[in-house]
């Protein structure tokens, strides 16, 4: 089933600085990344061209950049549709994830240098007053520099390994981080984990900065699998509400 798009209220032409094929991936991006668009829904070119009011070639260089992030596949016969991991899939990713991250933050207690420190704090600080996480929505949601996972990566210092979490694999769970942080009382959680690990990296005590990166993240895998239960339990319920056709007998 083709997914339904809402007009596009913002106008490709307000940027100077972003070109039209910027503005369709930063916004189809964050459509797919905050749930605006669900895993497996598939997506009509027609439809993204006429609601963000720009040509085939444009959206085509946009759906080319969410492929390479491993956002979306194509699938011949089939169409183009947003990737969808089940949840040993996602489960295994997030085991190599905290392998991985805690690693890096290992790492990063050792290499940050004090002025990186301050600026990972300054970024909670921020975290911590955005509306959504006070009210506890979902946790504040950016990726790059914005975003606190990133920045430890970056400070870890170490090539192979920035290469190895920050491929597609980043892209891909910040979908799933996101929709996961939606479940009640995350988003305070994760902050005041962080908050943690930040305290960790400070004080250049690598053990306790990887120990709590680790379950963190481990976390975070149980919550993915308690949503996925409660997501197929909600089916089982909607699907046992609907009416039953009656069987007659046929003569």
């Amino acid at each position: 089933m083709t997914v339904q798009l809402e007009p596009c209220t913002e106008s490709l032409n307000k940027s100077e600085s972003l070109t039209h094929a910027d503005r369709a991936f930063q916004t189809l991006q964050s459509d797919i990344t905050r749930g605006g668009i669900k895993p497996g829904a598939k997506i009509s070119e027609t439809e993204l061209a006429n609601r963000y009011g720009i040509s085939r070639g444009p959206l085509r260089e946009a759906m080319q950049r969410l492929e390479s992030r491993g956002l979306i596949e194509r699938i011949p016969h089939v169409g183009t549709r947003v990737v969808s991991l089940n949840l040993n899939e996602l489960l295994e990713i997030y085991q190599v994830r905290e392998a991985l991250e805690g690693l890096a933050c290992r790492l990063a207690a050792e290499n940050m240098t004090d002025e990186e420190i301050s600026s990972l704090a300054l970024l909670l600080e921020k975290h911590a007053a955005d509306t959504e996480v006070q009210s506890g929505q979902a946790y504040f949601q950016k990726e790059g520099d914005l975003d606190f996972h990133y920045q430890i990566v970056k400070g870890a210092k170490n090539d192979h390994l920035a290469k190895q979490i920050l491929s597609e694999l980043y892209h891909l769970l910040r979908m799933y981080r996101y929709q996961c942080s939606l479940s009640e009382g995350r988003p305070q959680r994760a902050l005041k984990e962080h908050f943690a690990i930040l305290d960790a990296i400070a004080d250049r005590d690598g053990d306790l900065a990887e120990m709590l990166m680790r379950k963190h993240i481990r976390q975070a895998r149980l919550n993915i699998a308690q949503r996925y239960k409660q997501q197929d339990f909600d089916l089982i319920n909607e699907v046992s509400k609907k009416p039953q056709r009656s069987k007659s007998k046929e003569k």
